[in-house]
């Protein structure tokens, strides 16, 4: 009886040993997660507009498609895009929202692969514009 209950303890301590293993077989999250404060002060060139704003852009690696949410205040919205560039620079349009109302939710189509190149080198941004400010009320850069 003592021999099975040594045989029992040392299969407990395999089974133990190799359910807790520290490996690195994990999966890596296919979500990368960009953020945007929207601001007067961020347009090209900048506008005195106390308007505020904020932006997540969720982006799945897999599909090649994100989601973003855009929330905004101190504004009449009149059009709202994401566009590509840099933050001193006024980019082309790469996106149109449809829907205007805070908050503007917006579902992309899968990204190619020098679009996704420029979101992951921070090179996508949020621009809000107005009728006092038709080209750009305010803007934010999509940071991971």
């Amino acid at each position: 009886m003592n021999k099975f209950a040594g045989y029992l303890v040392i299969i407990f301590l395999f089974i133990s040993s190799i359910s807790c293993s520290n490996s690195d077989d994990s999966p890596q999250s296919t979500i990368v997660t960009f953020n945007a404060t929207l601001e007067g002060s961020n347009e090209v060139p900048p506008t005195a507009s106390t308007a505020k704003g904020t932006a997540k852009l969720s982006y799945d690696k897999n599909t090649k498609v994100f989601t973003l949410t855009v929330t905004y205040s101190g504004l009449t919205l009149r059009s709202g895009h994401v566009h590509v560039g840099a933050n001193d620079i006024n980019g082309d349009i790469l996106y149109t929202f449809t829907n205007l109302t805070s908050p503007i939710t917006f579902t992309s189509p899968p990204l190619n692969s020098n679009q996704e190149n420029l979101l992951m080198y921070n090179a996508f941004y949020i621009n809000l514009g107005s009728d006092a400010f038709p080209e750009g009320e305010i803007r934010g850069q999509l940071i991971k």
